[in-house]
């Protein structure tokens, strides 16, 4: 787990550097942040508090307790990343390239041992166990509702590249989780 939270931490640099970005609540957190100015470790971690409702009532508390950790792990060293690795401006192409590698790579982790990063996370692997609907491809649709608002807040541009980040994570988790693949259960 904290590897799979150290790739996703990483993975936000990236966006950083290329002004770039993402889905999911941690986008919903970057949209918030970008603006505002607000930390991007408390906007992430905030967010996430109502997904863990569902997280009690239909995963369980194993699950529940591993996701707090998970978010609380990436949402502190998103924060502190910053001060052990400079990441200097990026192309767009590469900062999504990176940041989809590096957090499908990680959520793939996270996922394989009982975990998500909360939010829709949780809402996915749910759906994948119960109704045998893809992660990935939930993460991808709520994704392009994100990238939609985004349209209205940061150039056109820019939205595209993030969304490219997001089609490389999302694919990532799309191929390679399924649950009868690994050893260690939720």
């Amino acid at each position: 787990m904290l590897i799979g939270c150290t790739l996703v931490a990483l993975s936000i640099q990236f966006l950083r550097a290329s002004e770039l970005i993402t889905g999911q609540v941690a986008g919903l957190s970057l949209v918030l942040a970008y603006p505002t100015g607000w930390s991007f470790g408390v906007v992430f971690f905030v967010l996430n508090l109502p997904f863990y409702v569902l997280a009690i009532r239909q995963m369980g508390w194993r699950f529940t307790v591993k996701n707090f950790i998970a978010v609380t792990t990436m949402s502190v060293m998103a924060e502190l990343m910053p001060f052990v690795v400079e990441v200097q401006p990026l192309h767009p192409a590469v900062g999504a390239a990176l940041f989809g590698l590096c957090a499908g790579m990680g959520l793939l982790g996270l996922f394989r041992h009982g975990a998500s990063l909360g939010g829709v996370g949780i809402v996915a692997l749910w759906l994948q166990d119960t109704r045998g609907i893809k992660a990935g491809n939930t993460q991808l649709i709520f994704d392009l509702g994100v990238f939609t608002l985004a349209l209205f807040l940061f150039p056109w541009e820019k939205v595209m590249w993030s969304l490219l980040g997001a089609v490389i994570l999302n694919a990532i988790i799309t191929i390679n989780h399924r649950r009868d693949r690994y050893i260690a259960k939720p």
